[in-house]
């Protein structure tokens, strides 16, 4: 099972409203199933639903506070982010610990890319 949820959310930046439409897909690092379901099925379905081929992508691992239970390793998913043309970063919703940077990175991205800054303030 993958954890997938897609939201529409609005941000100031710079005085623009941006429109971002985020589908929220996490891996549980605890978890391999999760992490083995991006290959077999979210990066085909991000490719099959998007409607911008530019669109930002972010790989997020999630649950880092069970360090302990860990086994999908850090490097393999930079390397399966790589790959897949990802920005990545891991967090743990339960800490809060990264929550806010993914979003902060997500939106940083968004302003550096043009043609993706331009669908966003068509909101």
């Amino acid at each position: 099972m993958l954890g997938v949820d897609f939201k529409v959310k609005y941000v100031m930046m710079g005085g623009k409203k941006l429109k971002l439409a985020i589908w929220d897909t996490v891996y549980d690092v605890t978890r391999r199933e999760t992490f083995t379901n991006l290959s077999e099925i979210w990066a085909k379905e991000v490719d099959l639903y998007s409607t911008n081929p530019d669109c930002i992508k972010m790989l997020v691992g999630n649950k880092v506070d069970k360090e302990a239970d860990r086994v999908v390793t850090k490097k393999e998913a930079i390397n399966f982010a790589r790959e897949c043309g990802c920005l990545f970063i891991e967090c743990s919703a339960k800490t809060r610990v990264n929550v806010q940077q993914c979003f902060e990175e997500l939106v940083l991205k968004v302003l550096d890319t043009p043609n993706v800054l331009a669908r966003a303030l068509r909101a």
